[in-house]
């Protein structure tokens, strides 16, 4: 009997370890609406699904673990093991994080795709350098221009408060001479309420999660271009993981990144519908904002491949080529 005992015990102790459960933390900017969230959400719900809940991860939304500029950072020092990142938000930290906010390079879904798979080489050597590890990523829409009062052109955004939340929007604000206003997307419905901010850039997912109709009426659609988050991990906690549950993880992220990047084409025009049924008024650009924009696209591009230097060259030259 006490051998039978003992072997149990045993048998219990070996067991263990297999079934011990590694837990951690997502955080994002976006509320839980948002559809970037969702697909966190479905992400983390697979890979429970794809490692038999070894590995689970609560995604923590809006904010409310770590506010958007310091996500990267938390996952770099692993106080959170994986995150979702805006990429543009740290053009300031390398060149090449700001590569899919250069206006008018990519115009559609298609170049936007084009561009992902010509930066991504150089993204994941930054990143591994950091100690960060590349999932996936996923495009916001299209975006447009929003607007108190109607505009000829963008020069027209003289004097107005202007959000700014990368290193190409604040340049843009200053470029047209308007007010730029550091704000996030967890700020936006505040600083709209407030009066903070009079006119920003970006997609109808942004102006429909912060209820910007009720206070903006005119989106133009400009088409600047096509920002994308990405879902990093640390690399050590990523290495920590058994090699089934690396591969679950990998797995998992390539079906998100596949599904995010569908869904965002599929809710473009959804959200831009959903505003105009807001009272919001969806334009085309004029001639002149076209113009102004391009020129500024120009000086953008010229400033980002001095400064990204031949990495950003390769990155140009084989997005060219596809």
């Amino acid at each position: 009997m006490k051998l039978i005992k003992a072997f149990t015990v045993a048998a219990v102790c070996v067991a263990a370890p297999v079934f011990a459960q590694t837990k951690w933390d997502l955080p994002a900017a976006y509320p839980a609406s948002n559809f970037h969230t969702e697909n966190l959400v479905m992400f983390a719900n697979d890979v429970d699904k794809r490692t038999g809940g070894k590995l689970k991860i609560t995604v923590h939304a809006n904010a409310s673990l770590f506010k958007a500029p310091e996500i990267k950072r938390a996952v770099q020092g692993n106080q959170a093991q994986v995150g979702e990142i805006l990429i543009s938000n740290f053009a300031n930290e390398n060149p090449i994080f700001g590569v899919d906010t250069l206006p008018f390079i990519p115009t559609s879904f298609e170049s936007a795709k084009k561009l992902d798979q010509a930066a991504r080489p150089a993204l994941q050597k930054v990143l591994a350098g950091q100690g960060i590890k590349l999932l996936y990523t996923v495009p916001w829409p299209p975006q447009g221009l929003y607007a108190k009062k109607p505009l000829d052109g963008a020069s027209d955004l003289k004097g107005v408060k202007f959000r700014s939340y990368n290193p190409a929007t604040a340049k843009i604000a200053q470029m047209f001479n308007a007010q730029p206003v550091t704000i996030q997307a967890a700020e936006l419905t505040q600083a709209l309420a407030t009066g903070v901010v009079e006119s920003y850039i970006s997609s109808g997912s942004t102006g429909f999660d912060s209820k910007t109709y009720e206070h903006l009426k005119y989106w133009y659609d400009t088409q600047a271009w096509l920002p994308k988050n990405a879902v990093i991990v640390n690399q050590k906690a990523f290495d920590a993981l058994d090699k089934a549950s690396q591969d679950a993880l990998l797995a998992a992220a390539a079906e998100a990144e596949t599904r995010g990047w569908k869904i965002s084409i599929e809710k473009n025009l959804w959200y831009l519908d959903q505003l105009k049924q807001k009272g919001m008024q969806i334009l085309p650009p004029s001639a002149k904002m076209v113009s102004e924009f391009r020129t500024v696209g120009e000086a953008l591009m010229a400033d980002w491949l001095k400064a990204s230097g031949s990495d950003g060259q390769a990155v140009m030259d084989a997005f060219r080529k596809m």
